[in-house]
């Protein structure tokens, strides 16, 4: 009896572990003095189907940014197996990555923002050992999430050098 309860009962335990509880609906993404809401699935529409909603066209416009190199930022692809980023961001090389990146991607009161960020990196790799910075922010445990889009691009680009010159370590 007790075998036919834990089959089921182990896979509704790791599909909860896979899905975030909550996920963002907003960013709020600052380009120099400019900072505006725009809702996670607008972002994912531009990124899916290169349409802009038309608050989000206006954003853009306002903060002198191409919603072609916008889109592009949102689909960067990094290659990660999902164990070892796991492993990796809960080492003190990892913790250390985090803490750049939470300047770069936080909570709306910045507490919380390494585990915040390190869950959505997380579940971003695990379906297809990939991160894109859409999932992450469609994947990100708040409500809202903060953006520094100037530096968004300088964020991927440490992650993916750092990500390649780890050597596999036994965590």
């Amino acid at each position: 009896m007790f075998k036919n309860l834990l089959l089921p009962l182990g896979i509704s335990i790791f599909l909860g572990v896979c899905q975030p509880l909550s996920a963002a609906e907003s960013a709020i993404i600052k380009y120099h003095i400019f900072q505006g809401s725009v809702s996670v699935s607008e972002l994912k529409q531009l990124s899916e189907t290169g349409e802009l909603a038309p608050a989000l066209a206006a954003q853009l416009k306002m903060a002198n940014q191409k919603p072609e190199e916008f889109r592009k930022i949102l689909n960067r692809r990094v290659a990660v197996d999902a164990v070892f980023l796991s492993k990796f961001l809960n080492s003190f090389f990892g913790e250390s990555l985090l803490d750049y990146a939470t300047e770069i991607v936080h909570t709306p009161n910045r507490t919380a923002s390494r585990q915040a960020l390190r869950g959505a990196l997380v579940t971003s790799a695990i379906n297809d050992n990939e991160i894109q910075i859409i999932e992450v922010l469609a994947n990100y445990p708040t409500s809202e999430v903060h953006v520094d889009g100037n530096r968004l691009l300088d964020l991927i680009n440490q992650i993916e050098s750092v990500l390649k010159k780890m050597p596999r370590l036994p965590f």
